[in-house]
């Protein structure tokens, strides 16, 4: 899968159909517009893109205006660019988020971006798609911009869950109430956290269970606890597909920390510092604790670590 912005596109890749969104997360809502621009591009014979925006808008904004939001992205670019080369995309055409950008007019970004930059063929968008200077366009509007600049246009349905949306916002709630099978139903996937493996304070090593520990800054943060997890290593000698257990918190044992996400892969012994990995979370098992002592916390870890293993085993 290849990656532009709006500039120095070539021949090649201009005229793509292409869906239109943040796509944070790639759930179901979004897996069904991408479909339908899979099927335009079939039909029309061109690439399938993806036509996305970096920083995310409501970090821009948060920014522009000083607030200080709580993370809240599912996924960071890296493991976004992942899940959509899974799903057959041929090419993300990213568009830098800046005040330039959020001051073009609906009309101009349509022109300017969508014709002269990308030259697209087609786009799909979802019925509450809305965009240019102030958000004063919406997916209505741009369907009469496509057919005064020449190209086509599809408007997909937002999907259900029950009673809901789905949607990235739907899911976070769901993580933060340490539901995983609930935002996995609404995903299409389990939720995953990617990243580097990085070096932390290897506590968990002189407890004899070492752990990886991935960064989780600027995403949100699940629940608090315990989960059983199942590991990918993407890079490296060691790349597969692993099961294990996961901690998120703040450690309180230790004394005040920021939130971390560290994992124990089962009957593993290797070097993974540096290597890219991803854990997708399967079931939450407990709060997370603070014990009375080393000993304590040591039999509890024992005891997770069964419990996970009970749990993935029926995947």
């Amino acid at each position: 899968m290849r990656q532009f912005q709006t500039r120095n596109i070539p021949k090649d890749a201009r005229g793509a159909s292409v869906a239109i969104g943040n796509f944070d997360g790639v759930h179901l809502g979004h897996q069904a517009i991408i479909d339908v621009a899979r099927k335009q591009a079939k039909k029309n014979n061109t690439p399938l893109g993806i036509l996305t925006f970096e920083p995310h808008p409501r970090t821009f904004f948060s920014k522009k205006h000083g607030k200080d939001l709580p993370p809240f992205r599912l996924l960071n670019a890296s493991a976004r660019f992942h899940r959509l080369e899974k799903l057959g995309v041929d090419l993300i055409l990213e568009i830098p988020f800046n005040q330039e950008l959020c001051e073009l007019s609906d009309w101009d970004f349509s022109q300017k971006i969508l014709t002269d930059a990308f030259g697209l063929s087609h786009v799909v968008v979802g019925s509450d798609f809305c965009f240019g200077r102030g958000r004063q366009g919406n997916a209505l509007s741009l369907s009469r911009h496509a057919a005064q600049l020449g190209f086509g246009i599809t408007i997909a349905e937002l999907k259900n869950h029950g009673e809901h949306v789905i949607s990235s916002t739907n899911i976070r709630k769901a993580l933060a109430e340490a539901n995983p099978k609930k935002a996995a139903a609404m995903l299409g996937h389990w939720h995953r956290i990617e990243g580097t493996v990085e070096h932390g304070e290897k506590r968990g090593r002189k407890l004899g269970y070492p752990t990886i520990n991935i960064a989780i800054d600027g995403l949100q943060v699940p629940a608090f606890g315990v989960y059983a997890v199942i590991t990918d290593i993407l890079t490296g000698p060691h790349a597969g597909h692993y099961k294990g257990v996961a901690s998120i918190g703040v450690r309180p044992m230790f004394g005040q920390n920021k939130p971390n996400f560290e994992t124990f892969i089962f009957d593993f012994d290797g070097d993974l510092y540096g290597e890219t990995v991803s854990v997708g979370l399967i079931e939450y098992l407990r709060d997370e604790e603070n014990f009375d002592g080393i000993d304590s916390l040591i039999t509890q870890m024992g005891s997770d670590c069964l419990s996970a293993r009970e749990i993935l085993e029926k995947l």
